[in-house]
C-alpha cells in the first residue's frame, strides 16, 4: 500500500474513495492530524473512529483504477482537492451539518469563499419563473453576489447562465464526479462554469449519477451559500430539500410568491407559510444576508492574515505586522481598472495568491471588481 499512496494527496484520495459515512473519516483525520497518518493507522484505529467494515476494506486495499483516475484528473492545473485540514476548505461548509472530508473543485477554489446565494427552483419553470430567475440572478450578480446552484435543468441552468454574464460569478455543486456532466447536454455549461467560477463535488472523478447523491449534494449547496432563494417550485421539489437544509444549516431561506392558481408556486407558498422570507426584489435578499457576509469576511481575513492600509502614508499597525504581499498589492492597485496580468507583473506574485488577497479587499470594501479588472475604492 505504501507504494500505491506515497503522498498526502493520494492518501486523501483513498479516504475519499472509501465511501460510507463521512463522520468517521473526519474523526480519523482529526485524530491522526493528516490523511497520510490516517491511512497508515491500524485497522483498530479505523474501527474505533467509526469506520464501517466496507470503509476499512477500502482503506486497507484501495481501488487502484479509481485512484489512478482521480490522480489523472488532479494533474489538470484547474483541478483541486481540498482536504478537511486544508486552510482553503470553505469555512461556511466546515461549520455545517455533515461536511465532507474532501472536496473536488474544477475551477477557482476561492470562489467558494465569496458571498453567495443559492438560486434554485423547478426543472420546468413557467415563463414567469424563467423571467424571475434571470432577473434575480442578474441583480444579485450585479451586487457582487456569487450565484450558487446545482447545474440542473430549468432554474439552475438559467441562474448559472445569467451569472456568467454578470460581475458576481457562479459556482455549481453537482451530484456526480467532477468530470461527469448531468444532464449530459449541460457539458458545455459545466465547462463554462468551471472556466469562470467553480464546479464542486464531494464525489471522486468517475462517479456516475445516482438518485441518492442529488439530495446529498443539496446540503453542500445550502451550506456554501449565505441563503437559498427558491424561484418557483412545486409541492414536491428538490428545491424544497435545499431550502430545508439551508434552514438546518442556519442560513436564510427566501421564496418568490406566485399565483395561487400556479401549481409551480405551491412549494414557495408552503415555504413562506413555514417561515421563509417572502421576497419581491433583490434588496429583500441582500438585507438579510449582510450579517452572514460579514462573518465570512472575518473568516477570510483570519485565514489570509490580511491587514490592509487604506492610506499608504499612514503608519503600519502593530501588532500584528501587515503582510508585505498585501502592501505590495495595495501599492500596485490604482483607481483605474487593472487586470490580473498587470498585477502579476507589478507585484511578482502568483495569480492564486493575488486572487485570494483581492477577495479579502473586495469583502472589506477596499476594492471593486468588474470584468476581471480591479480598482481601488
Amino acid at each position: 500500500m505504501a507504494s500505491l499512496v506515497p503522498g498526502d494527496t493520494d492518501a486523501l484520495l483513498v479516504l475519499a474513495l472509501s465511501g460510507g459515512p463521512l463522520r468517521p473519516l473526519r474523526t480519523l483525520l482529526d485524530q491522526c492530524g493528516d490523511a497520510t497518518h490516517a491511512l497508515s493507522a491500524t485497522a483498530t484505529a479505523w474501527r474505533e473512529a467509526g469506520c464501517t467494515p466496507g470503509q476499512c476494506r477500502a482503506l486497507a486495499t484501495p481501488d487502484a483504477a479509481a485512484l489512478e483516475r482521480a490522480q489523472c484528473w488532479l494533474q489538470h492545473p484547474r483541478h483541486h482537492l481540498l482536504g478537511w485540514h486544508d486552510p482553503d476548505y470553505p469555512p461556511l461548509l466546515r461549520d455545517s451539518p455533515n461536511p465532507p472530508p474532501a472536496l473536488f473543485v474544477d475551477g477557482d477554489p476561492t470562489r467558494l469563499w465569496r458571498p453567495a446565494v443559492a438560486v434554485v427552483g423547478s426543472r420546468n419553470p413557467s415563463a414567469g419563473g424563467r423571467d424571475n430567475a434571470r432577473e434575480f440572478a442578474a441583480a444579485l450578480a450585479a451586487a457582487g453576489i456569487t450565484i450558487g446552484s446545482g447545474l440542473a435543468a430549468g432554474v439552475d441552468a438559467i441562474a448559472h447562465q445569467t451569472a456568467l454574464t454578470g460581475d458576481g460569478g457562479t459556482f455549481a455543486v453537482i451530484g456526480t464526479g467532477p468530470d461527469i456532466a448531468y444532464p449530459r447536454h449541460h457539458r458545455p455549461l459545466q465547462e463554462q462554469v468551471a472556466a469562470n467560477g467553480a464546479v464542486v463535488s464531494e464525489y471522486p472523478p468517475g462517479t456516475p449519477p445516482r438518485s441518492g447523491q442529488f439530495p446529498a449534494r443539496n446540503r453542500l449547496l445550502a451550506a456554501l451559500t449565505l441563503g437559498t432563494l427558491v424561484i418557483e417550485a412545486a409541492e414536491r421539489s428538490g428545491a424544497l430539500i435545499t431550502a430545508r437544509l439551508a434552514a438546518e444549516a442556519g442560513r436564510e431561506v427566501f421564496a418568490v410568491p406566485g399565483s395561487i392558481h400556479n401549481p409551480m408556486a405551491r412549494g414557495c407558498h408552503r415555504l413562506i407559510r413555514d417561515g421563509a422570507t417572502l421576497v419581491t426584489g433583490t434588496g429583500d435578499v441582500l438585507d438579510d444576508v449582510a450579517n452572514l457576509a460579514g462573518e465570512l469576511a472575518g473568516a477570510l481575513q483570519k485565514r489570509l492574515h490580511a491587514p490592509i492600509q487604506s492610506d499608504p502614508e499612514a503608519p503600519l499597525p502593530a501588532p500584528p505586522p501587515p503582510d508585505p504581499d498585501y502592501q505590495r498589492l495595495w501599492q500596485a492597485l490604482g483607481h483605474d481598472p487593472t487586470g490580473m496580468d498587470s498585477l502579476i507583473e507589478r507585484t511578482g506574485l502568483t495569480a492564486a495568491s493575488l486572487s485570494s488577497m483581492l477577495l479579502v479587499m473586495e469583502l472589506e470594501g477596499k476594492v471593486s471588481a468588474a470584468h476581471g479588472r480591479y480598482t481601488r475604492i
